[in-house]
């Protein structure tokens, strides 16, 4: 280990986009920041997670949205996708598992960086040991933030699971070649959108949920009409399924056995199955925390059970929303909570305020690319209930809206608002259907700026859209 430490202001452990954010703020205010990363800066979403599954998935809403119009339909005629082409554009929005490009950013952005193992070593000090086992103890004037995400969950307790080499979404993300027979398992976000990607690239996909819905945490009708989508796609979609045990023979794949007794081969079997914390190693037993847990925050992201205010975590990390916008956002929160402390100044932690990530709770947004695609923000009418609110829901059939008709022949979807009847405002706000992605921002706004119904009323939609269904759900909140 260095004998001398090598002081800054801030300390980052993490470059994903939510430890990069968290630099790109306390740098930009005059604060000497470096960013701590043991694999490649950019972390999980640029290479194994929102960037290549949406390259993969792109792609597939493209052919639907030509084959669900009249005339593009018959210029694309059955053509399927080409898997090579696909996997090298895939390819290129890693940047081919290289971080050159996000490495000369933090130079120009004048963020250091230390490539290691980041670990805290006690308050405001952190120890980086390199691939070589050379060690270097770095301190930190003003703030630690540690942005070290989360990592894919297996089932505990399932005969021959790690001998069968299940991919995770990394594997399934970075694969250079299609499985002919893809098992996925886990009805979630990720089992729903490479169940969908690896069918339309022509694997003979099977999705096995122990549940009886897709999607559980959304409004019941997304589940349904994703598990109509795969279905149509040609998916194999079996609820109620539990895999008891796995066996992997090299040249015959891998063979589930089902709890009623059945076998299944495939090539390959994905887990997705949940996440955890990357902390089981990044020294929070050195700060009185426990290794391997959610880190519990405030509102300005600051750690809770450390004293002194120096300890912040952002993104997956302290499990407030799994998003990697969510992550980006709050860095830019506990980034400028970080600046406002350094300078002596008192933080804004009201609702909403400067220093608070209150969109965490009232207003996080998220997509799922299927096809359909799902987008969803705020509260479902299920969580609102529960929560005690007074609330009514509205739904229209968003096949129905003028401009959904034009977008695709026998266009099929559905869109939901959740009204609160003593504020006057939406809480919540889902929408299935091709392309509905493009809706969720005006949601969020609703949702987020709590605008009432009545101010929202005047908010016209351009004709002929799909964004014309706001008139519709308008109509229905004003009774």
């Amino acid at each position: 280990m260095t004998t001398t430490p090598e002081e800054y202001d801030v300390i980052v452990v993490g470059a994903g986009p939510t430890g990069e954010n968290v630099a790109d703020r306390t740098a930009a205010a005059g604060l000497r920041t470096v960013i701590v990363e043991a694999e490649l800066v950019g972390g999980e979403c640029s290479y194994w997670a929102c960037m290549p599954s949406k390259a993969l998935l792109r792609p597939v809403a493209a052919l639907a949205g030509a084959r669900a119009v009249a005339g593009a339909r018959e210029a694309v005629g059955g053509a399927a996708l080409d898997p090579a082409a696909v996997l090298a554009r895939r390819d290129s929005f890693t940047s081919h598992w290289r971080d050159d490009g996000q490495v000369q950013w933090l130079r120009d952005t004048g963020i250091d960086l230390v490539r290691g193992h980041g670990r805290l070593a006690g308050e405001r000090t952190v120890t980086v040991e390199a691939e070589d086992g050379t060690e270097r103890l770095l301190t930190a004037r003003h703030a630690v933030a540690v942005c070290t995400g989360s990592r894919p969950v297996l089932p505990e307790g399932v005969p021959g699971l790690a001998e069968a080499r299940p991919w995770t979404n990394r594997e399934a993300t970075g694969s250079a070649t299609v499985p002919g027979r893809l098992a996925v398992v886990g009805g979630g976000v990720v089992g729903v959108e490479l169940a969908t990607a690896w069918r339309a690239l022509g694997s003979e996909v099977v999705l096995l949920v122990r549940g009886d819905a897709l999607l559980p945490r959304m409004e019941p009708f997304a589940g349904e009409l994703v598990a109509e989508g795969l279905k149509a796609a040609g998916v194999d979609l079996r609820f109620g399924t539990a895999v008891a045990s796995l066996e992997r023979v090299d040249g015959a794949g891998v063979t589930l056995v089902l709890g009623d007794g059945e076998r299944l081969t495939a090539d390959e079997v994905l887990y997705a199955t949940g996440r955890a914390p990357r902390t089981a190693d990044v020294g929070l037993e050195q700060v009185g925390l426990k290794p391997g847990s959610w880190m519990d925050v405030d509102d300005s992201c600051t750690v809770l059970g450390v004293d002194g205010d120096w300890l912040y975590a952002a993104g997956d990390v302290n499990h407030r929303a799994l998003l990697t916008h969510q992550g980006k956002y709050q860095a830019r929160i506990a980034g400028a909570a970080i600046v406002a402390r350094a300078q002596g100044r008192p933080l804004d932690t009201a609702r909403w305020g400067a220093h608070a990530a209150s969109a965490d709770s009232a207003g996080a947004p998220q997509v799922v690319f299927t096809e359909p695609e799902v987008a969803a923000v705020g509260l479902t009418l299920e969580a609102a209930e529960r929560a005690g609110l007074r609330v009514r829901s509205v739904d229209h059939d968003l096949g129905a809206v003028a401009g959904a008709s034009l977008y695709g022949d026998d266009y099929r979807g559905r869109a939901r608002v959740v009204f609160d009847l003593d504020r006057e405002v939406l809480v919540g706000a889902s929408f299935v259907g091709p392309g509905v992605a493009e809706l969720l921002h005006s949601a969020t706004v609703a949702v987020v700026g709590e605008v009432p119904i009545d101010r929202l009323w005047h908010a016209v939609p351009a004709y002929p859209t799909i964004s014309e269904v706001w008139l519709r759900l308008l109509e229905g909140c004003r009774g």
